[in-house]
């Protein structure tokens, strides 16, 4: 026999719509069958009692395979789930093909064409003696073990196909019974049973955790961080969310691209600072605030490249609220993974759309934190102006009055040091006034003034202005991209030490001479404190997010003991090529 549709036994059509009825219609067609069939009963009520086990959607699947492999004696089992549009499978469940099969196997079945496609466009049940002679049959890829006989059954989930229970090679060497495509079929009733109860589990699950996320992000965007550390956490729970391999943020540029400015991976992050150029197809569609889905990464020809190699299924979502697109959130699952469900793209579409929205509210506290802090820095230079130095000024008129009238030298002398200390003191406090009304958009290029500016900025919050000291030619030799990354560690560090060392000294040290532990030359950032140093159970988010800048550029950051007595306070280090890596 080459080829039976199971004449005996057709599926019955149409389907009841209540499940239950459904299994007690297919459980009663066992009637009047042979003795053989009926001692195999208790059999059958024992697996479909393991089926109805568990609500977890892909567990469910695992252990529907095992069982009806062991009802029906047959070596290997498989679940074929056909996707929202029914032309393929967008998952493929497998019993009896090991991990180790199934990677020099390679890619899972799609379902698109074969015996498999079949099935998918004419939904019944096949059963075969050999398979391989069947016309609708494609072959084997290279390394599946070989199969012959085979039986395919639907499984139907609240009347609609949910996918297809597939069974292969009978064990002794027999064919599949009339007695096995029953037991299946009545298997298969109360798969779909369970396969309902576990999606609508699983559907309730994904959307509390979802929803969960989203309050965790919002919570952390708001609670006043920096900007970069407010994207890492919008990086860190897509990931998580997803169940993806990297979760990825990236910002608009001038130039009409998007550059990657958070990375959440098990991996450095050495793709952060790349830019993704305005010409790129994805980009464009980002922008006008659409997303992009694709089953694989690494060969679709809008996403390949080298960033994209070991990427399958992936999400593109533009993070928008209000008609503008702040950035991008890309959350990609490693190659060969299942693709994202239609209700996994549903939502983390809504998760995208609360990420720009928190980013939004959390840029508008910035903004009035700012303002308020440029408004605190005009009232210091006004007072430093007006009163600080008419002061210091009248003081030094009346030493020099004093000087001319006394006839002691020494006094004389004493007086004139007095006098030439305050002039200093009057330039340095116009200068601490200059600095402190640049606004960010009169930043200077040159990275040796930008560091200056970075710490000058800080001694106002600070109260005291930190020490520095440059070594090598920073402005020509260090890389803008590096240089750029450095004023970010350097302003996370400052920020740092005013907020959690309480510290009453700093010392700042740039050194364009460094040389990296594997010989290369680079750059080194050393920010010393003498404050409490860091507490074992304090947050490590900003010393993520400096590890993650410095190993991105194929460097490194650590910390270690400070400047006060004893070894108290905390220094940190940051080191990083001077012209970055791309390793």
């Amino acid at each position: 026999m080459s080829l039976q549709q199971s004449p005996e036994a057709p599926d019955p059509a149409p389907r009841p719509s209540d499940p239950r009825v459904a299994a007690t219609l297919a459980t009663r067609s066992l009637q009047g069958l042979s003795t053989e069939l009926t001692a195999r009963v208790p059999q059958l009520l024992e697996a479909m009692r393991s089926v109805g086990t568990g609500l977890e959607l892909h567990s469910t699947l695992d252990r529907i395979c095992e069982t009806a492999a062991e009802l029906a004696d047959a070596r290997y089992a498989a679940i074929g789930v056909v996707d929202t549009e029914g032309r393929g499978l967008s998952d493929f469940v497998t019993f009896g093909i090991t991990p180790e099969v199934a990677e020099r196997i390679g890619h899972r079945p799609d379902g698109q064409r074969g015996l498999l496609g079949a099935l998918i466009a004419h939904a019944g049940t096949v059963r075969l003696a050999d398979l391989t002679k069947d016309p609708r049959s494609a072959g084997f890829p290279p390394h599946h073990p070989p199969m012959k006989t085979f039986l395919g059954v639907p499984i139907r989930v609240q009347g609609e196909i949910f996918g297809n229970l597939y069974l292969a090679e009978k064990n002794g060497g027999g064919e599949f019974s009339d007695y096995d495509v029953h037991m299946v079929r009545v298997l298969a009733t109360e798969a779909g049973i369970a396969i309902g109860n576990a999606r609508l589990y699983e559907a309730a699950t994904q959307r509390e955790r979802w929803i969960d996320g989203s309050v965790a992000v919002t919570t952390a965007l708001l609670s006043g961080g920096d900007a970069d550390d407010a994207l890492s956490v919008v990086a860190e729970q897509a990931r998580r969310l997803a169940d993806s391999s990297a979760g990825i943020v990236l910002l608009p540029t001038e130039d009409g691209g998007m550059e990657i400015v958070a990375v959440s991976a098990d991996a450095p992050a050495t793709s952060l600072g790349l830019v993704v150029p305005a010409g790129s197809p994805v980009v464009a569609r980002l922008l006008r605030g659409e997303p992009v889905f694709v089953d694989d990464a690494a060969t679709d020809p809008r996403t390949a490249g080298p960033l994209t190699r070991r990427y399958g299924p992936c999400m593109m979502l533009p993070l928008q609220s209000g008609g503008r697109v702040l950035g991008a959130l890309v959350t990609p699952r490693a190659r060969g993974k299942r693709p994202f469900s239609e209700a996994e793209r549903t939502l983390a579409t809504q998760f995208a759309s609360q990420a720009a929205l928190a980013l939004m509210m959390a840029e508008a506290q910035r903004d009035r934190e700012r303002l308020a802090v440029f408004e605190d820095r005009d009232r210091i230079a006004r007072d430093l102006h007006d009163l600080v130095i008419q002061r210091l000024f009248a003081t030094g008129m009346m030493l020099e009055s004093a000087q001319r009238r006394s006839d002691v030298p020494e006094v004389r002398d004493g007086v004139g040091k007095a006098v030439d200390e305050l002039d200093v003191t009057i330039q340095e406090i116009r200068t601490a006034i200059f600095a402190l009304q640049q606004g960010p958009a009169e930043a200077p290029s040159g990275l040796r003034t930008r560091v200056l500016r970075e710490i000058n900025m800080a001694a106002v919050p600070l109260g005291f202005k930190p020490a520095h000291r440059f070594l090598g030619p920073l402005d020509t030799v260090v890389g803008e991209l590096v240089g750029k990354n450095l004023i970010a560690a350097l302003r996370e560090a400052l920020s740092n030490a005013f907020r959690h060392a309480a510290a009453s000294r700093i010392e700042v040290v740039v050194d364009a001479t460094a040389t990296l532990p594997d010989g290369r030359p680079g750059v080194r950032l050393e920010v010393a404190d003498d404050g409490i140093g860091i507490s074992e159970n304090g947050r490590r988010s900003g010393l993520r997010n400096l590890r993650r800048r410095a190993e991105s550029l194929g460097g490194s950051s650590s910390y270690g003991p400070g400047i006060a007595e004893y070894g108290g306070g905390t220094t940190l280090v940051w080191e990083a090529p001077l012209s970055g890596s791309d390793a």
